[in-house]
């Protein structure tokens, strides 16, 4: 975590969990589930991510096992044969491509792996799709989270998986990709056998630019510079115009039945502050009592702190501006109706 980050994160941050609350993957997720109704695009990447994790935890197993048994490896490993020189566990794109070129390097003979649907077949049976990774207790980016040993028909099952649940048509949370993509992996799967990361580089990238795009504006948006969700900003709305209506009907009521004395009409400060504050809570999705507190809501009436420093900074900010702009409305209402001259009907 960059605590010292003094910018709105980006979304890689956010989905390698980078970033604190309310602008963390969690918060991603409820808003790509509740909001934008597309968190399959949302697991397929955590799903290719967890990929690669169980792919570098079976590099990292073989590795270790054959250290194991010859150990002479272990005391002269630069004058080791090729076949024992295995990629690193680093995240960078180089150490990624040799990853892949090892497990391409080790890829089984396809004609001796069992028969496999094509991309064409229609799935009358899919399988079950991995339970939402905020149910599991795997994380997803990081691969000491696989605690038992990881074997090659791990990872062609880990890559066959993700092929038939988001993939395939008529996949049971199949999602819209290009068909030269979709064709591509298909074959790399299931025609040349290969179950290696690299074989979904581009529908990962294609994602993650897709949900950059649409998606992550309008979370930030939502989360950076708001507190509320959609239910609470129109329940605001509706308590806010009830509020206001019942201000106006007050005022007018005690100028034409010219109510004396006239420091009575103060108390229109009661349904005027709240009308506004609702009005303006509704406005800017921002309810800025919560903002001076440091709270946030993630689902209707379900808050959490938030903890990210530069977001807290804007909320603060924000929601003082509010709050100075709902006195002043409120006081003009006030002054407004107080000295208009009563005149009874």
């Amino acid at each position: 975590m960059d605590g010292s980050r003094n910018r709105l994160p980006i979304l890689f941050e956010v989905l390698n969990r980078r970033t604190l609350p309310p602008v963390d993957l969690f918060s991603f997720f409820i808003y790509m589930r509740d909001h934008q109704r597309s968190l399959d695009y949302l697991d397929f990447w955590l799903d290719v991510a967890q990929h690669m994790s169980l792919c570098r935890h079976y590099v990292r197993e073989l590795r270790r096992s054959v250290l194991v048994s010859t150990p002479e490896l272990s005391l002269d490993r630069e004058r080791s044969s090729p076949q024992y020189e295995f990629p690193d566990d680093s995240d960078d794109k180089e150490s990624n491509q040799r990853l892949s070129a090892f497990l391409r390097a080790e890829t089984p003979d396809p004609s001796m792996s069992a028969p496999r649907r094509s991309m064409g077949d229609t799935l009358d049976t899919p399988p079950t799709g991995r339970p939402s990774f905020m149910s599991s207790p795997m994380d997803p980016t990081n691969s000491s989270s696989i605690a038992h040993t990881v074997n090659r028909a791990d990872v062609r099952a880990s890559a066959e998986k993700i092929l038939y649940t988001y993939l395939l048509r008529g996949a049971e949370r199949e999602i819209v990709l290009p068909d030269p993509i979709l064709q591509a992996i298909s074959h790399a799967i299931e025609v040349d056998g290969r179950d290696d990361p690299d074989v979904f580089n581009e529908a990962k990238n294609y994602v993650f630019q897709a949900m950059e795009r649409d998606a992550f504006p309008g979370f930030l948006r939502s989360k950076a510079l708001g507190n509320l969700v959609p239910a609470s900003v129109m329940m605001r709305l509706i308590i806010g115009l009830l509020a206001m209506f019942g201000g106006f009907w007050a005022a007018f009521a005690l100028i034409f039945l010219d109510i004396t004395p006239r420091s009575t009409r103060l108390w229109l400060i009661l349904p005027f502050l709240i009308g506004v504050y609702c009005l303006i809570a509704h406005q800017y999705s921002l309810d800025p009592i919560m903002g001076l507190i440091g709270l946030s809501e993630y689902t209707f009436m379900e808050f959490y702190q938030v903890r990210e420093p530069y977001v807290r900074s804007l909320l603060v900010k924000r929601s003082i501006w509010i709050l100075g702009l709902t006195i002043a409305i409120v006081v003009a209402l006030v002054c407004l109706y107080a000295f208009v001259p009563g005149k009874r009907l």
